[in-house]
């Protein structure tokens, strides 16, 4: 099954989905803008409106969706609008791009219980929209942290 979270700087948040049990595969690019195959540079001027996101390919007999939002939740500032720590600018944003009615339902679900808890003390911003057409970005952002000994 696949799974799009948008949460920051994808190369971070790829590594921790890809460290994640049941994970199989994860993919660093481009979604929810409207450029075709966009290149990093381009989704860098703020102007594509692409959000830096990773997909995920999971076994669902591994791990479960709900498993994937606690690490997408636990893991970035959803009360952050178009920001994450230095990050700024709308490919930083906090999305969830669900692939059906179940994963909508799940992550709405989800972001209501989270922010009543009062986990937060600001209201969750976090998108939660259909998933558009995913454009894998360039080879030298897949598994940045691997590659470069960060994880």
């Amino acid at each position: 099954m696949k799974a799009t979270f948008a949460a920051g700087c994808f190369w971070h948040v790829e590594d921790l989905f890809r460290k994640t049990k049941g994970v199989k595969s994860t993919k660093v690019g481009y979604i929810g803008g409207n450029l075709a195959n966009p290149t990093y540079e381009e989704v860098c001027t703020d102007k594509t409106g692409h959000a830096e996101a990773v997909e995920v390919e999971y076994d669902p007999k591994e791990t479960s969706y709900e498993k994937l939002l606690d690490v997408f939740w636990h893991n970035h500032d959803p009360t952050s609008l178009n920001r994450q720590g230095p990050d700024v600018g709308i490919q930083y944003r906090s999305s969830i791009f669900f692939h059906d009615e179940t994963q909508k339902e799940i992550a709405e679900k989800s972001k209501e219980y989270l922010d009543s808890s009062g986990k937060f003390s600001k209201k969750i911003v976090t998108e939660i929209t259909p998933a558009p057409e995913f454009f894998k970005a360039e080879e030298y952002h897949q598994k940045y942290f691997q590659k470069h000994g960060f994880s």
